[in-house]
């Protein structure tokens, strides 16, 4: 299978490329930042890391340093993918590097309006050119999938303001060009869908925690959790073998004036 990871040097973007490198897949990664020069984002990964780190995990990483706003570059890599492969199988739409140019719980009155336009030029203008250069070689065989990532699910987003105007318009948005992308491949036996990783262990996280990836759960150190929260990811159970979820019942249930009912907190 070929796949390209559009913004794959770090975060989401690496360990989707890495995972299917797992599944002994060819991953075109590609993004920024390389060993010669960083991205305006400024952070030390490389997309040549993330390619080795493909090759360790089973496949094959072939790093392509692309800028995604510019078309002539998106359009010289699908025909770089073509001239060696000749199909694409999965489109991962990881593109974003904008966290520096929020101005968080700012009013858009009062937002840089020059950086609010380009949050808004990373999240969906790359993803808009990407995926015009890149379906025409997806759609060549059915079963092409199309992957669009962002933060929050749709009935999340729907109903929550995402802390800036710009965050808000480029999280949302990118859902819907998923939904957008799902019925124009459908047609030709094509998937797109949107993905939301949540709380992410990336390598900015990581550094903002003060911890690494060996020792990350230290970060917790003095938070508060419940054990309903910790026996979901640590697989604990109650004597019964039930896992009470007993704080997200009291938001979900009691809080929410809904019948009492216990399905799906246990």
């Amino acid at each position: 299978m070929i796949a390209l990871v559009a913004g794959a040097t770090r975060g989401a973007g690496r360990g989707i490329a890495v995972a299917l490198g797992e599944a002994g897949h060819t991953v075109y990664c590609t993004g920024r930042s390389t060993r010669e020069r960083r991205s305006e984002v400024d952070r030390p990964e490389t997309i040549e890391e993330t390619a080795e780190l493909v090759d360790e995990a089973g496949g094959e990483g072939i790093a392509v340093a692309v800028d995604h706003l510019d078309p002539a570059q998106v359009r010289a890599l699908v025909e770089r993918i073509d001239a060696d492969h000749g199909r694409l199988d999965v489109l991962v739409n990881d593109v974003w590097g904008a966290e520096h140019l929020f101005e968080w719980d700012t009013p858009v009155w009062e937002h840089d309006l020059d950086a609010g336009l380009r949050i808004l030029r990373l999240a969906l203008d790359t993803h808009l050119i990407t995926s015009h250069h890149a379906l025409p070689l997806l759609i060549r065989n059915p079963g092409g999938l199309v992957v669009e990532m962002t933060d929050g699910t749709a009935e999340y987003n729907a109903s929550r303001y995402r802390n800036s105007i710009f965050y808000d318009l480029a999280k949302t948005a990118v859902i819907r060009l998923a939904f957008a992308q799902a019925e124009e491949l459908a047609p030709h036996g094509g998937t797109a869908v949107a993905i939301t990783p949540g709380w992410l262990r990336s390598e900015a996280m990581l550094e903002a925690m003060g911890v690494t990836e060996a020792n990350w759960r230290e970060g917790r150190n003095g938070g508060s959790f419940s054990s309903g929260g910790l026996a979901q990811e640590y697989g604990f159970t109650d004597v019964d073998g039930s896992r009470p979820d007993c704080w997200r019942y009291l938001v979900e249930v009691q809080d929410a004036g809904k019948p009492a009912d216990a399905t799906g907190y246990r």
